[in-house]
């Protein structure tokens, strides 16, 4: 991709482990900034959960058409976890610069660090809960998941925790323990910090 198609903004990655409020706080980012956001899509081979339409919450596919776009080049970022593949199109972040907006990648451990290889020029977020009891919490309260998904996405937490603490990685870690209040910490760091233009 031609850096200057994707560096006009500098995109966000934001990381966490799965029920961390990654995507409650991007919810709340994009309805107070409507104009000035754009949301990457990510590519997933998973089946869509309850509510979930085809191109808001992901570009649900198979794994046939996913690995053939992969064999193609045709992703910033891609990652296997569980039985499912998860990837980040050029395209997607393409688009979203395209139309002028700060495009925003909400990826996971693997994405981020081929992230950190490529031209993206992109800050990078951690989103964490304040224990991984808290999460455990939150995932079983949600409901959306099997018992053997739950403790496969608290298994994957435990590395996702420990990766949000290396240091040289992030450019800002929040922790979740309150949400209003990690909300206007991601707010102030992206926004009224004033530091995502194109310059690094």
């Amino acid at each position: 991709m031609a850096p200057s198609a994707i560096q006009t903004h500098r995109p966000i990655v934001i990381c966490g482990p799965s029920g961390s409020g990654k995507s409650t706080i991007l919810t709340c980012l994009f309805k107070d900034h409507p104009d000035t956001f754009g949301f990457s899509v990510s590519h997933t081979t998973r089946k869509p959960r309850a509510g979930e339409q085809e191109g808001r919450e992901y570009q649900f596919t198979n794994q046939e058409a996913f690995m053939k776009l992969v064999n193609e080049g045709g992703f910033v970022e891609y990652a296997k976890f569980g039985s499912n593949f998860y990837g980040t199109s050029e395209k997607a972040v393409k688009s979203v610069a395209d139309a002028g907006r700060i495009c925003v990648l909400d990826i996971e451990m693997e994405g981020v660090k081929q992230v950190k290889r490529s031209d993206l020029n992109a800050r990078f977020l951690f989103l964490s809960p304040p224990s991984l009891e808290v999460l455990e919490q939150r995932l079983r309260g949600r409901a959306t998941d099997s018992e053997d998904a739950v403790r496969q996405r608290l298994d994957h937490a435990k590395h996702e925790m420990a990766f949000g603490k290396e240091e040289g990685v992030w450019d800002k870690v929040v922790i979740n323990d309150e949400l209003d209040k990690a909300y206007k910490e991601v707010e102030e760091w992206i926004v009224d910090g004033g530091k995502y233009g194109s310059q690094a």
